[in-house]
C-alpha cells in the first residue's frame, strides 16, 4: 500500500514541475460509520483519522487530488437512537487505509501567487478505495473474523472552506461523505457466500462512512500557466 502512494506521488511530481504549483500536506481530523451498526448520524466523528494529501493545481479553480488516511470506523448499537439496535447491542471497529484520487473544483478563483489573503469553498469528488477486515456476527451476536480483507470502492463527496495562512502554507476545513459500492464493513454481510445466513440489516442499502478534518498542506512550484488546459 504504502509503495503504491509513492508511485502515485511520483507520477504527479514528475509532470511538468517547473509549469505548475502544487500542494503537499496532511489530514487530521476524525471519522464516523453509517451502516446496520451503530449510529446513523452523518456528522459525528468518533475515532481519529490521518493522513497525507497532494494537490496539482492545473488551474485557479481546479486541482488534481490524491490522498491516503488511516483510520478506525467504529460502529455502537448502543449509540443508536434506534431503540431495536440499543437492544441488539451489538459493536465493531475496523481499520481502514483509504487511497483517494479525483478532482477538487473551487467556487471562485484560488490563485497561489496573487499576494495577500483569499479564501473560497471548494468540492472534491473521484474515486476511492478502502482496504478493511472481514468479520461477520454469529447467532450468538459474537464478532467472528474470516481472516481475508477486501476493498470497498466508493464515491467521495466533500465539501470544504480552504484558505493561505502565508505563502506557502494552506489550511483547509472540510466534511467528506463516502458512498461505498460494498455492504460488508459493518460485518452485516459476511464476505464469503456460505455465510449468507449470516446477514442481517437493509442488504439494499450500502455502507457510507464520513472524514470530517483539516488539511495543512505547502505550496511550492513557478507560477504556472493556465492557457493551455
Amino acid at each position: 500500500m504504502r509503495y503504491f502512494f509513492l508511485v502515485i506521488l511520483s507520477i504527479f511530481l514528475s509532470q511538468n514541475m517547473n509549469a505548475q504549483i502544487y500542494e503537499v500536506g496532511i489530514f487530521a481530523g476524525g471519522s464516523n460509520f453509517i451502516g446496520d451498526v451503530g449510529a446513523t448520524n452523518y456528522i459525528s466523528p468518533n475515532q481519529p483519522a490521518i493522513g497525507a494529501i497532494f494537490k496539482w493545481n492545473r488551474s485557479p479553480r481546479h486541482s488534481f487530488r490524491a490522498s491516503i488516511i488511516f483510520s478506525e470506523l467504529e460502529g455502537l448499537d448502543s449509540k443508536s437512537s434506534d431503540q431495536r439496535r440499543v437492544e441488539r447491542d451489538y459493536s465493531f471497529s475496523n481499520d481502514i487505509i483509504e487511497i483517494s484520487a479525483g478532482m477538487e473544483f473551487t467556487f471562485w478563483d484560488f490563485d497561489l501567487h496573487k499576494v495577500g489573503i483569499q479564501g473560497t469553498p471548494y468540492i472534491y469528488t473521484g474515486i476511492t478505495t478502502a482496504n478493511h477486515d472481514n468479520f461477520y456476527f454469529d447467532e450468538n451476536g459474537i464478532i467472528t473474523s474470516e481472516n481475508t480483507s477486501s476493498w470497498a470502492y466508493g464515491i467521495p463527496m466533500v465539501l470544504g472552506y480552504k484558505t493561505n495562512i502565508s505563502n506557502h502554507l494552506v489550511l483547509a476545513a472540510e466534511i467528506g461523505a463516502r458512498y461505498t459500492f460494498t455492504d460488508e464493513i459493518d460485518g452485516s454481510v459476511p464476505d464469503a457466500e456460505f455465510r449468507e445466513r449470516f446477514s442481517f440489516g437493509n442488504t439494499n442499502n450500502n455502507d457510507w462512512y464520513v472524514f470530517s478534518g483539516f488539511t495543512l498542506t505547502y505550496t511550492f512550484g513557478r507560477r504556472p500557466c493556465y492557457c493551455n488546459f
